[in-house]
């Protein structure tokens, strides 16, 4: 069971999977959590990657969670880096406080009311379990909608809709009703002639690409979009769009990319560092996510990223029109 952070894509030109830590402050990141997981009577072990292995080492681990316990570091990484080295010991000991109160309480129980409460999160499929991601299918590579609940500023993943009694359809259904009713904090950005909308400050605006054409219509005020939307959701707090009218959708792409790779290393939360273009459908149809192309090359390098083609035939149709 993983009961705390998330592994995820990472774009190319990181050296390690827990940039923007340089190696040496990944080492004293990880000598910092040893230290403070052996405090609390925790036997923490670095899996050389990303997360540490924990066992108990005085208290047992309450019913629900069975050792070794798996404990990313994904986010705590991108939260020191951003702050003094000084500061680290402090931040590491919080962490870790929080953490041995979740393990000695146990997992939160399953929503009372789950058509009310259940939302949906775009989560990356390397922090799921084998058993569930293999029966679910994926919203774009590598992300999954997951049911689950918020609450005390924690997001709580329900991977079993049986556990509080529905099917894992119904389950899909209430979170995405939920989603839909949430509001969004939205700022404008303008580089080069291109417009950029931000949606920010929710654990839950990357997620809202879930419901893409109810952002487009009452957050943006937009309806159907003849030409589609570039749309990039690197981290879970922040949802990108671009609504393609023009030949603007040029720089508007390489505004994207800077924001989206750069926020994609940097902030907590990670999703995936690609561009995509969704299309509208015609008759109405919503645009989701299967319809959905990359907008560029995803190459391992990122000196090889290149427009992908559908991008360069909607960038050649603009420009018949203009």
């Amino acid at each position: 069971m993983i009961i705390h952070d998330e592994s995820t894509e990472r774009a190319a030109g990181n050296h390690h999977p827990l940039a923007p830590l340089t190696q040496a402050q990944l080492a004293h990141l990880v000598r910092l959590c040893v230290t403070a997981a052996a405090e609390r009577g925790l036997h923490a072990t670095y899996n050389g990657s990303d997360a540490l292995l924990l066992e108990p080492r005085t208290e047992a681990f309450a019913p629900g969670f069975s050792p070794p316990l798996i404990a990313g570091l994904t986010n705590l990484a991108r939260v020191v880096a951003r702050n003094r080295q000084r500061d680290w010991p402090h931040l590491v000991a919080t962490h870790f406080d929080e953490l041995r109160i979740n393990l000695h309480t146990g997992p939160p129980p399953p929503p009372a009311d789950p058509e009310r409460d259940l939302l949906l999160s775009l989560t990356p499929k390397t922090s799921l379990p084998p058993d569930w991601t293999a029966q679910t299918p994926e919203f774009l590579p590598s992300l999954l909608a997951v049911p689950c609940t918020y609450d005390d500023n924690i997001a709580t993943l329900h991977c079993d809709p049986s556990d509080y009694g529905m099917t894992p359809a119904e389950a899909h259904q209430a979170g995405l009703a939920n989603l839909c009713r949430l509001t969004d904090t939205v700022e404008y950005v303008e580089n080069d002639g291109a417009q950029l909308a931000v949606l920010s400050d929710s654990p839950f605006a990357a997620s809202r690409a879930l419901v893409l054409d109810t952002v487009l219509r009452e957050t943006l005020h937009i309806e159907d979009p003849p030409h589609g939307v570039l749309v990039a959701l690197p981290v879970r707090s922040v949802l990108l769009i671009h609504v393609i009218t023009d030949l603007s959708v040029l720089p508007a792409l390489a505004s994207l990319l800077a924001i989206t790779l750069r926020t994609h290393t940097e902030l907590p939360g990670p999703l995936t560092p690609w561009i995509y273009l969704a299309a509208p459908q015609g008759s109405g149809a919503p645009m989701v996510a299967p319809p959905w192309t990359p907008a560029t090359t995803q190459p391992a390098n990122l000196r090889d990223l290149r427009p992908s083609p559908a991008f360069l035939a909607l960038a050649q149709t603009l420009s018949n029109l203009e």
